[in-house]
């Protein structure tokens, strides 16, 4: 048996925030709690929704206490804003963070407890608090999966929630939202999608399904990344990115990821460096290593990247889809390695360890020892 999972609405296209009212009057939703980060709280993109919410008498309350890498402190705060607010429905406005931090308050509060009792796979009794994610990125697809990624400040570790209990009902992804962003995080985000349609593509759990997200996912963020990361203001960039992040999203959500993520995981809890980046430098060295079970996979990767894989063997192929995406990594201008963000070497052991518990490694193709995983560390240093 197979299951897929997705929001039950998503909303597409330039504009479509704005019918955001109409959406939770159909739904019977009163009261929202607002997750955005600081920054996001003072945008004039959000103004523009609240502004919305007022005009058709629907209230609110705005937490600005999502942070990067979200950690339990901001969820369990989030939790006691909802509660004492007397909130029925939760709403995220932004990229991953504010997604996940909505996700674990929303999950808090159905089920109890601390979000830390939700680490791993499907802990949950029954289904959150009803959440509208609004997202103003194109990387994490956090608004339309089951993932939910939330730092324990005490272990220093990102906890994976991978809960089916988790999608949001709405999503929205309005390009219009996104031409703000700066073009450091239009790429690290940009890479990020790359990363899970990839990921997804050579996942243990990919089926036709998935591989068809993941395609078409691949080759958008091949023709478009740059042009977004270029000139924020292209509304056709924009547009195409939001549906590439979506696809992958929609990808991984159902094939799960690999070593890409488990890796990145451990450096965004260590040292609190940005996800997308993480994805970004690892995605070669990780593809390296599971070159050697899946080369037929990556030749096709490669061939999704634009690469004249013809008359190449399946090894050549690899070899050209870990060229293609280095190249586009190079070409929106991402870290060369860790050691630049402070990473460092004598951490390697524990992040290994680490990583090989995350539940992100399960469906890589080939399974890791402690000692390869350091070795990819090396590689991305």
């Amino acid at each position: 048996m197979y299951k897929f999972y997705m929001p039950n609405v998503s909303l597409m296209g330039p504009g479509c925030a704005d019918s955001l009212p109409a959406e939770i009057k159909a739904r019977g939703f009163k009261k929202a709690l607002i997750v955005c980060g600081k920054r996001s709280a003072a945008s004039a993109e959000l103004k523009g929704i609240l502004d919305n919410l007022d005009a058709n008498g629907i209230g609110y309350v705005v937490y600005p206490g999502s942070v990067p890498n979200p950690t339990v402190t901001a969820v369990m705060e989030g939790v006691k804003v909802l509660q004492a607010e007397g909130c029925d429905f939760v709403m995220s406005f932004g990229g991953g963070s504010p997604h996940d931090c909505a996700k674990g308050i929303a999950l808090v509060d159905a089920n109890g407890g601390n979000i830390k009792d939700y680490e791993g796979v499907n802990k949950s009794a029954k289904p959150q608090t009803p959440l509208i994610a609004i997202n103003t990125t194109a990387g994490t697809a956090s608004e339309m999966t089951v993932f939910c990624i939330i730092t324990d400040e005490e272990r220093h570790v990102k906890m994976a929630i991978v809960d089916e209990h988790t999608n949001p009902v709405l999503a929205v992804n309005d390009p219009n939202l996104m031409v703000s962003m700066p073009k450091g995080l239009t790429a690290a985000t940009g890479m990020d999608a790359l990363t899970h349609a990839v990921e997804a593509y050579v996942s243990t759990a990919a089926t036709p399904v998935t591989d068809a997200c993941a395609e078409k996912a691949i080759k958008l963020i091949q023709g478009y990344l740059r042009d977004a990361v270029k000139d924020g203001n292209d509304m056709v960039a924009r547009d195409k990115m939001a549906y590439a992040e979506f696809l992958a999203g929609m990808a991984f959500n159902n094939a799960s990821l690999g070593y890409v993520h488990a890796i990145a995981h451990q450096f965004g809890g260590f040292y609190n460096l940005p996800h997308g980046v993480c994805n970004a430098i690892l995605l070669p060295a990780v593809q390296e290593y599971n070159a050697q079970v899946v080369p037929d996979r990556l030749k096709d990767v490669a061939a999704f990247m634009g690469v004249d894989v013809a008359g190449m063997s399946d090894e050549e192929g690899a070899a050209a889809a870990i060229a293609a995406i280095k190249e586009l990594s190079a070409d929106v201008e991402i870290p060369k390695g860790f050691e630049e963000l402070g990473a460092k070497k004598e951490d390697f052991d524990i992040l290994a360890t680490n990583a090989l518990k995350d539940a992100c490694g399960a469906t890589n193709p080939k399974q890791a020892t402690k000692e390869e995983i350091i070795e990819i560390l090396n590689k991305v240093f």
